[in-house]
């Protein structure tokens, strides 16, 4: 078998890998694309559809039963109701015999409750997993993190960035939606189950907050109370060394539930460690934030995904400059590309309007269906990771003519060979909740990696095509280059990944920041280097 037919057979089983729609519908994934999470509105519906039904059927209940009150209540309130009406003495009776044990097991209100139970059960397999919510909570620590974001204005619905005394509106939603003290409970108990206090702390605080707020009221979809807040977060400052405030949560606990012999215990163990060392009172603890993927460039990459994409004007930098590019091709000569020069070591181009809205459309659409989380190569295997959230899927170049125009196109572009095995097929990618792509080479870094296996070289050049726009954040960030990108949709990036020696460009190190607010689409279309050894010739420079 030579280099080609192995490429193509490789390619044909990522592609039937990412071409399973059932596996695109797994639970525990819906938060890694936010096209999965637009479908989980149709269950929700649903769920509306069936609590209306219960709702009228509880409404006409309740009415029957306010006319069964009325009806007693008044008997009660005419004084001149005399038991020795034998009439009257029988109704009594028959009521207190009767017709209360009636009211009180009525199969109406069983009715109601066990056909709305029935409902949600049919639908219960279409909804999200605790995986979900547990992915979608460490979105919103991501989010806090990577953009500086305010926890308390997070639970307000406002996107602002705070540092020490300046505050910056990231993004201004039309329509503020604020979290319940529930919700922002969840968020911190998904953080102090994995013994992540520097972000159990914030949100329990604010949930404890707002459950002091409406202390008292009961809302039936709520999960936790204020004693629960209050236990998890007098818990995370002991774990986190902050005795002094643990033994003064714990204690307002204790007021409202005065009974719980763990945490009258709780309160004697940190009274005796106060007094052990009476520093403690006084003394400041400062909570490391984890540093997880253990990223060197952690602070680089925060601060240009901060940004939300810029690069140098060009005003600054003469030689960056904007034009329109036909390379030569009669293909682009009746329509060249706006082509903008962004950066020179490493060369990063953008080509502007490179696919038109319907394009845009099309290959979302063909992709769709095909979605699963995305991985990465982990030794021999391919493994999904929280450094990278996201669904893919790969699309041959039979699936539609589209995509064959689009090959020709990057070709005349680019001047390359994009046909397999000399290229990879179109990988199209969606972002999902607080979705991005933690720093990493797209070329291959080690001799082991899978790319190799393709017999056609590294990834030479990389052309990734936006498909959406955003609202705010999802820049491509180039670390060591220092600059980013903001996504603009229907433009492609383009940038070689190797040096003409074959070498891999150390400056290509990228990431793609989390997206802040917005549905972010790429394609990326990988090419490899044979195939291109007359279009991009090789030299003996390493600088090359």
């Amino acid at each position: 078998m030579g280099p080609a037919a192995r490429l193509a057979a490789l390619l044909a089983v990522l592609a039937l890998r990412a071409g399973d729609p059932t596996g695109a519908a797994a639970r525990g994934d819906t938060f890694s694309a936010l096209t999965s999470v637009a479908r989980a509105l149709a269950p929700e519906r649903r769920l509306l559809g069936l609590l209306r039904r219960y709702l009228r059927g509880e409404e006409a209940r309740l009415r029957d039963l306010t006319r069964f009150y009325d009806k007693v209540l008044s008997l009660h309130e005419d004084s001149a109701t005399p038991v020795s009406n034998p009439l009257l003495a029988f109704t009594l009776i028959k009521r207190l015999q009767s017709d209360w044990r009636n009211v009180v097991h009525s199969l109406e209100a069983s009715e109601n409750i066990r056909a709305l139970k029935d409902g949600y059960e049919k639908v219960e397999q279409d909804l999200p997993a605790f995986e979900d919510l547990e992915g979608a909570a460490r979105a919103l620590m991501r989010l806090q993190d990577v953009y500086m974001l305010n926890v308390k204005g997070l639970a307000q619905g406002v996107f602002q960035r705070v540092t020490g005394s300046a505050v910056t509106d990231l993004y201004s939603p039309r329509r503020l939606f604020s979290l319940t003290a529930d919700d922002c409970f969840q968020v911190g108990k998904v953080a102090y189950d994995m013994g992540d206090y520097y972000h159990a702390i914030p949100w329990l605080e604010e949930a404890v907050s707002l459950f002091r707020g409406s202390y008292g009221e009961w809302k039936t979809e709520d999960e936790a109370s204020l004693e629960d807040a209050l236990d998890h977060l007098a818990f995370a400052y002991f774990q986190a060394g902050n005795v002094s405030c643990a033994l003064s949560l714990s204690r307002e606990f204790l007021l409202y539930s005065p009974d719980n012999k763990r945490m009258s215990r709780n309160v004697l163990k940190y009274e005796k460690l106060l007094a052990e060392s009476p520093t403690r009172v006084v003394a400041e603890t400062v909570i490391q934030r984890p540093n997880v993927p253990h990223l060197q460039t952690r602070d680089t990459y925060e601060g240009l995904c901060q940004t939300l994409g810029s690069q140098p004007t060009h005003y600054q930098i003469p030689s960056l400059y904007c034009s329109y590019e036909t390379n030569s091709s009669p293909y682009l000569l009746l329509q060249p590309i706006r082509k903008e020069v962004i950066h020179l070591e490493p060369y990063v181009v953008l080509y502007h309007d490179f696919v038109n809205d319907l394009e845009a459309q099309k290959i979302r659409g063909l992709a769709e269906p095909w979605l699963q989380r995305s991985v990465v190569a982990s030794g021999e295997k391919q493994l999904p990771v929280e450094y990278r959230i996201s669904k893919s899927a790969w699309l041959k170049d039979t699936v539609d003519p589209l995509l064959v125009t689009l090959d020709h196109r990057i070709g005349a572009l680019t001047g390359l060979d994009v046909q397999p095995p000399y290229a990879e097929y179109l990988q199209v990618v969606n972002y999902g909740i607080g979705g991005h792509y933690e720093p990493h080479f797209d070329h291959a870094t080690s001799p082991t990696s899978p790319l190799y296996r393709m017999k056609s070289g590294n990834r030479v050049a990389t052309f990734m095509i936006y498909l959406s726009s955003v609202e705010a954040g999802g820049a491509t960030a180039f670390i060591y280059a220092n600059f980013s990108v903001p996504v603009v949709k229907n433009a492609a990036l383009f940038w070689w990944n190797l040096h003409r020696s074959g070498e891999g460009d150390g400056d290509t190190l990228h990431a793609g920041c989390p997206v802040l607010v917005g549905d972010k689409w790429v394609a990326n279309k990988w090419i490899h280097e044979y195939g291109q050894e007359f279009r991009r010739p090789c030299s003996s420079s390493p600088e090359d």
